[in-house]
C-alpha cells in the first residue's frame, strides 16, 4: 500500500467527510478504498489503465480517486454534466474505462481501445499513477494536461496532524480543489462537502460546522458580500480565507477585511501546469504575495510571471508545448508587479489587456477603482472593437439604486477621473443583474 494511503490509517475513527447529512470516518474511507480495489477494479481495470471519473466530490468519488491512485491508474476527474464536454474529455484523454457515480453506486463502462499517447506509455512503463486535468477552454480548445500523480502526492507526505473543519469549495477536476483535498487528508482534518456552491449553502455549512478555513475565489467572496451572507449567517468561526484562481481587486480585499476583521486572508497561487505553490501574503489586507516554495522557481520576463516546478506537467496530450520554453519554464500569461524584490502582485492576464489607441489598459485595475464606489456592488471590465481607437473599455456593473446606463457611465467616469488615466475610463457602461462568471466562480471576460 502506498505511503499516502498508509498514513490515513493513523487517524482511525476521526471524522474525514461530512456530505449530504452523512458522516464518514478515516477507517470507513480506507474500507471503501479496499472494497473498490477488491470488487470494482479486480479483474477489470488493470494497472496503468486510463480511468475517467464522472462525479464531483463525494465520499465515493474520493475513495475511488484514492483506490485508482493506489492501483497506479491514470485518473481523469470530470465534473461536467454536458454530454458533449464529457465525450470530448473521454476521447482526448485516451480513456479505457469510465466510472460514473450514481448515488453510492459505481457504474463501470469499458471504452473501445485505441493506441496510447507516448506520455501515457511512459507512466505505464514506470508503473506510476497519473492525473489528467483539462484547462477551462475559455480561450480555445481545452488542453489535456498529464501529471505524474505520484510526484504530486509526494508533496503531502509527513505533515503534522491537525483537527480542523475545512470546506471543499473548488472543484474535483481543478488543481486547487485537489490540492485542498490532499492537504486535508494529509493532516487528518475533516472535509465538509457542499451539495452545491451557492452562497446560502456554503455560509450555512460554515455556520453549522464552525468551519475555520474557506478556500475560495474573489468572485465568490464578493457574492457573499452582495447577498449579505456574512450578516445572515454566523461566520465568526472562520480563521483563514484563502483566495486564488483570478486577481483580487485591492478595494474588494479591503471590503472583505472590514467584514471579517478576525480572519486572515491568504492569497494562493498555482496553475494546472505547475501545481499549487506555497505562498505568503505580505499582509491580510495586501494583494502582494511571496512565493516561498522550495519546489518551485519563478522569474519575471517582460512583466510576465514564468514558473518552473518539481510538480509540473509532463506535457499536453492534445496541444503543442508553446507555453513552455525549451529549458522548461512555463509562461503563465499572468502579468505581475514586483515590490521590494520579493513580493509580487498579479495585475492581470496578458490576453485580457485592452488596447486603446496603442495605450494598454488592465481590466483588473479599472475594476478595483470602480469597486471603491458605494453605488457599485460588482463590476467586470473588458474590451469591444472600435473603428477609431481599435478597442474601447467596457464595464458591466451591478449597481445599487435606480440609474440608467447613461447616468451610471457619467457617475463612474466622474469618480474615476484623477484616479486613473483618461484612456482607461469606460467608454461604455452596461447595467446588469450579475456579472459573467464560470462554474468555478472565475470572471469571464468577453475580449474583442
Amino acid at each position: 500500500m502506498k505511503e499516502f494511503i498508509l498514513q490515513l490509517d493513523k487517524f482511525g475513527e476521526k471524522r474525514v467527510i461530512f456530505h449530504n447529512g452523512k458522516e464518514y470516518s478515516y477507517k470507513k474511507l480506507l474500507e471503501e478504498i479496499r472494497s473498490i480495489k477488491n470488487t470494482l477494479l479486480i479483474g477489470s481495470v488493470k494497472r496503468g489503465d486510463v480511468v475517467s471519473i464522472l462525479s464531483d466530490y463525494s465520499f465515493e468519488s474520493i475513495a475511488l480517486l484514492l483506490a485508482l491512485y493506489e492501483n497506479n491508474n491514470i485518473i481523469v476527474p470530470i465534473t461536467s454534466t454536458v454530454d458533449e464536454e464529457i465525450n470530448h474529455r473521454v476521447n482526448e484523454s485516451y480513456t479505457d474505462f469510465v466510472i460514473r457515480i450514481d448515488s453510492s453506486d459505481y457504474c463501470l463502462e469499458k471504452k473501445a481501445p485505441k493506441p496510447k499517447h507516448e506520455m501515457i506509455k511512459q507512466l505505464q512503463n514506470k508503473s506510476q499513477a497519473g492525473l489528467i486535468l483539462f484547462s477551462s477552454g475559455s480561450t480555445g480548445k481545452p488542453k489535456a494536461m498529464i501529471h505524474d500523480f505520484n510526484r504530486l502526492v509526494k508533496h503531502y507526505l509527513g505533515k503534522k496532524e491537525k483537527s480542523l473543519n475545512m470546506i471543499l469549495f473548488l472543484m474535483f477536476d481543478h488543481i486547487g480543489g485537489l490540492n485542498t483535498l490532499l492537504n486535508i487528508l494529509s493532516i487528518g482534518s475533516t472535509i465538509i462537502i457542499p451539495i452545491d456552491r451557492n452562497v446560502d449553502t456554503v455560509c450555512e455549512l460554515i455556520q453549522d460546522h464552525r468551519i475555520r478555513v474557506l478556500p475560495s475565489s474573489p468572485t465568490f467572496l464578493n457574492l457573499i458580500l452582495m447577498s449579505r451572507g456574512n450578516e445572515r449567517y454566523d461566520l465568526s468561526s472562520l480563521r483563514m480565507i484563502s483566495y486564488g484562481t483570478e486577481s483580487m481587486p485591492d478595494s474588494l480585499l479591503l471590503r472583505l477585511k472590514e467584514q471579517f476583521p478576525r480572519t486572515k486572508f491568504l492569497q494562493t497561487f498555482g496553475t494546472s501546469e505547475t501545481g499549487i505553490a506555497t505562498t505568503r501574503s505580505k499582509s491580510s489586507d495586501s494583494t502582494f504575495m511571496k512565493i516561498d516554495d522550495p519546489n518551485l522557481n519563478y522569474k519575471i520576463v517582460n512583466g510576465e510571471l514564468w514558473l518552473k516546478s518539481n510538480t509540473q506537467v509532463m506535457g499536453y496530450l492534445n496541444a503543442s508545448m508553446e507555453s513552455f520554453t525549451k529549458d522548461g519554464w512555463f509562461k503563465t500569461g499572468d502579468l505581475v508587479e514586483l515590490m521590494e524584490g520579493k513580493y509580487i502582485k498579479i495585475i492581470g492576464r496578458a490576453n485580457e489587456v485592452v488596447n486603446v489607441g496603442g495605450e494598454k489598459v488592465l481590466p483588473a485595475e479599472v475594476e478595483s477603482i470602480i469597486l471603491q464606489m458605494n453605488e457599485i456592488e460588482d463590476v467586470i471590465v473588458y474590451s469591444e472593437n472600435s473603428a477609431i481607437t481599435g478597442q474601447i473599455v467596457v464595464a458591466d456593473v451591478v449597481i445599487k439604486g435606480n440609474f440608467t446606463s447613461l447616468q451610471a457611465k457619467r457617475v463612474i467616469r466622474e469618480f474615476c477621473k484623477g484616479k486613473i488615466s483618461n484612456y482607461k475610463l469606460p467608454s461604455k457602461v452596461n447595467i446588469v443583474e450579475r456579472t459573467s462568471y464560470s462554474s468555478r466562480f472565475k470572471k469571464i471576460r468577453f475580449m474583442n
